[in-house]
């Protein structure tokens, strides 16, 4: 029988004004590693989930250590391209599974008793340690759970080992339970879900030694074959995924912190990526968003990033991601839906238009540019420019952009134009000037794009700036009295006139508060993704030292407190997700914040480096954008910083810049 378990995730962060305290950890880091392990001790009891992502399957594993210290586990599975009826956002199949493995087992002709775990290990899969108690004896159990890289099964591997000095009659089971779904409720028939305990073993374990066995959790349509799984197999492919994320995009910086969340953020970030009919699809994931695409946590957060990390399929995603919005362009401009699900074969629209052709021209621009591949760039830049008039036509009379809601979908309200949409159509005009100069489009109209980015830059400040909870900050909307966290959307997009007081108010009592950013002064609701994009724009507008505070902070929270090891969609609604792009927004707090790496043409990039007064040195190794591969290492030096840029072993660039001084950079 399935068993449900109730998760109680205590707020995370402990803020004591004026200076941030010290985050309280339960993890820690594995030193000359890219992995986390939770010690347990006696009497550590608690719970957590996390989610893991592979080309056919997502899981959310719910899972913990009890007061005895026996651990537990709750397993819902994903099946995005399994559709269910009605065919729509959320139609993908799911189960939860609560199989407990370990009690199947049996030694010495009677269950093993007394489970103490010692310590459980993330780094890509999930490592589970724990000491047993047998008749006659002693053994240890290691689980390795992780999801298959590219076969619609949730995968286990179980290693038992006698521990004590006499030897054990050991029993494992094969045990096979099969659902067949309901036809009607599947848009292809019925499924079957198999859970399955490949053991089928009697033996007399000596001293010392070990037995394996392995389960599989899986899911096919009716005209696919069963699986014939290898959990050493599938491992061994996972191990080699996460190793390739890791070599490419390598932050080093004295912070091990930082650079170990880093690390975990582009696991998240591009795992979570669905082989749909429609074509690779990122989805944010949460039990909830798969197969599908957002205007925002795809165009405009996600894809952005993925060529800085080099992952072809990160690079194929979002490209499709681009095409699918395309195929809803059209001659009256009306608005392109903020979703495109099913695998590709409907959409959603549901809150009108978010500002979402702003929200993709933004990413497409920056994403064509940062890509490096000017065939590719050809096929994006209609879409750019459709997107660009679009919101030229939602020009208002005091030249800020219309629309009917913001990302929050109406959870908070945005007004009939949002600050948030009028600073991504500037930098989308400024990103359009830049691609389209690259594939030499018309002068005109690129200049056009220019005038029209310094008139609307003007517009913004004139419409939404103001005084707001006493600082001279942004309204986010005409009529808005309350401060929102999306003031800092202007300090990421280079739109700094009011930079002083928009930082104050984001650090103020009024929006940060023990749960970082508040969406709304007065509420009790936090978005993750504004804290994030706080973060990057603080150190956009040269606040190093007050946003390596925050971010430090932050990182040590996130990834060694009670809810690890990736940044989280919100809370109170949905129970702390972690949603994928989120993590490709943490990690454009380094790319775009800390070196301050802005895309200015198919092989080129100006970067504003942000060196805290605490680190020596920063480098960013083996950067994969703009079609090439490069290193970026920053030093102190007696009268600025030495910035070095080396291509193919060689340098490329090397400069002595002041603090908050811009340097460009053509590749070769």
């Amino acid at each position: 029988m399935t068993r449900t378990y109730r998760f109680f995730l205590p707020l995370l962060f402990c803020l004591a004004a004026p200076a941030l305290a010290g985050a309280q950890t339960r993890w820690e880091i594995v030193p000359d590693s890219t992995a986390i392990v939770w010690n347990v001790r006696e009497g550590d009891s608690h719970r957590d989930h996390i989610e893991m992502s592979g080309l056919k399957i997502s899981a959310v594993l719910r899972y913990g250590v009890e007061a005895d210290g026996s651990f537990r586990l709750d397993r819902s599975i994903v099946w995005p391209m399994l559709r269910t009826v009605p065919n729509n956002t959320h139609g993908s199949l799911m189960r939860r599974f609560g199989w407990d493995i370990p009690r199947m087992i049996t030694v010495n002709e009677a269950l093993l008793q007394q489970e103490r775990v010692r310590r459980i290990v993330l780094d890509g899969t999930m490592t589970v340690e724990s000491d047993w108690t047998a008749a006659k004896g002693t053994l240890s159990l290691t689980r390795i759970l992780f999801p298959s890289v590219d076969a619609a099964a949730f995968c286990e591997k179980y290693i038992l080992k006698n521990t004590g000095k006499n030897p054990l009659y050991v029993e494992i089971p094969r045990a096979r339970s099969v659902i067949r779904t309901e036809p009607a409720k599947g848009v292809e028939g019925s499924y079957e879900l198999v859970a399955e305990i490949c053991g089928d073993t009697a033996l007399m374990l000596a001293p010392q030694a070990e037995v394996a066995f392995e389960a599989f959790f899986s899911g096919r349509k009716p005209a696919e074959q069963a699986l014939a799984l290898s959990a050493d197999a599938e491992y061994a492919k996972r191990r080699a995924l996460v190793a390739e994320w890791q070599r490419n995009l390598v932050l080093e910086t004295p912070d091990p912190v930082i650079d170990a969340m880093f690390a975990f953020a582009k696991i998240r970030a591009a795992e979570s990526i669905y082989d749909t009919k429609g074509g690779l699809m990122h989805g944010p994931g949460g039990e909830r968003y798969y197969a599908a695409i957002w205007a925002n946590d795809q165009a405009e957060y996600i894809n952005p990033f993925f060529p800085f990390l080099g992952y072809e399929k990160g690079d194929r995603s979002a490209l499709c991601s681009f095409e699918h919005f395309a195929r809803y362009m059209n001659p009256d401009y009306r608005p392109i839906p903020s979703s495109i699900v099913a695998e590709g074969d409907s959409f959603w629209n549901g809150a009108g238009d978010r500002g979402d052709a702003a929200m993709i021209a933004y990413g497409a621009a920056r994403y064509a540019l940062a890509r490096g591949d000017a065939a590719e760039a050809a096929r994006v830049w209609p879409l750019v420019e459709w997107c660009l008039e679009y919101c030229r036509r939602q020009l208002t009379g005091d030249g800020v952009v219309a629309s009917d809601a913001d990302e929050l979908e109406g959870r908070f309200p945005a007004g009939d134009a949002n600050l948030c949409t009028s600073s991504l159509y500037y930098d989308a005009l400024l990103s359009a000037s830049m691609l389209g100069r690259e594939l030499h489009k018309p002068a005109g109209q690129l200049a056009a794009y220019k005038r029209e980015a310094a008139a609307l830059r003007k517009n913004i400040d004139r419409h939404f700036g103001g005084m707001v909870e006493g600082f001279d900050t942004y309204r986010y909307y005409t009529g808005n009295d309350l401060l929102r966290a999306w003031i800092c959307i202007p300090l990421t997009v280079g739109i700094d006139e009011r930079k002083e007081a928009t930082i104050e108010a984001l650090f103020s009592p009024k929006l940060w508060t023990d749960n970082g950013l508040l969406t709304q002064s007065g509420d009790k609701t936090f978005w993750d993704r504004s804290t994030l994009y706080a973060l990057r724009g603080v150190y956009a507008s040269g606040a190093t030292e007050k946003a390596t505070d925050y971010l430090s902070y932050y990182s040590r929270a996130r990834l060694l407190g009670d809810h690890v090891p990736y940044a989280i969609e919100a809370w109170p609604e949905g129970a702390q997700r972690h949603l994928s792009a989120e993590s490709g927004l943490y990690c454009r707090i380094l790319t775009e914040g800390v070196f301050g790496i802005r895309p200015t043409g198919l092989r080129s990039f100006t970067m504003t480096p942000r060196l805290p007064a605490a680190w020596n040195h920063m480098n960013l190794r083996n950067v994969r954008a703009f079609g090439s591969a490069f290193d970026i290492e920053v030093r102190r030096a007696a009268k600025g910083l030495d910035v070095s840029v080396t291509q193919g072993g060689k340098i490329l660039v090397r400069k002595t810049i002041r603090a908050g001084q811009s340097l460009g950079v053509k590749l070769k």
